[in-house]
């Protein structure tokens, strides 16, 4: 059984800041590269922020390098994505997934399954 919960969502005001979790069942996560991607109404999925399984390697959409962080507790099964300084255009459902295609395009929705229901971040202006 493969779940993946996020939480942590909200409403905050533009320069503010949230902190997502993203809690996976036990195991589910081990060895696997996860990414937290991002949706607002009427537009495509788009990559945030990617971390590697020991967490050494992390990868930033342009929009987000600087003010994001993304992390990993692998003894808790748990990615967080610390998201400071937000602004109107991070207004998004985020979602965390687990990354299937080792080796294919990171920064691509394809690579991953197992995508959890999201968490609703809205910053107002």
């Amino acid at each position: 059984q493969v779940q993946l919960v996020e939480s942590g969502g909200g409403l905050v005001q533009a320069g503010g800041s949230l902190r997502l979790s993203c809690a996976a069942s036990v195991g589910t996560v081990s060895g696997s590269a996860m990414a937290w991607f991002r949706q607002a109404p009427g537009k495509a999925r788009e990559f945030v922020a990617r971390i590697s399984w020991l967490g050494r390697t992390t990868y930033y959409a342009d929009s987000v390098n600087g003010r994001f962080t993304i992390s990993r507790d692998n003894a808790n099964n748990t990615v967080y994505l610390q998201m400071n300084s937000l602004n109107s255009e991070d207004t998004a459902v985020y979602t965390c997934a687990i990354e299937t295609r080792p080796g294919s395009d990171r920064y691509s929705p394809r690579s991953y399954d197992y995508w959890g229901q999201g968490t609703q971040v809205t910053v107002s202006s």
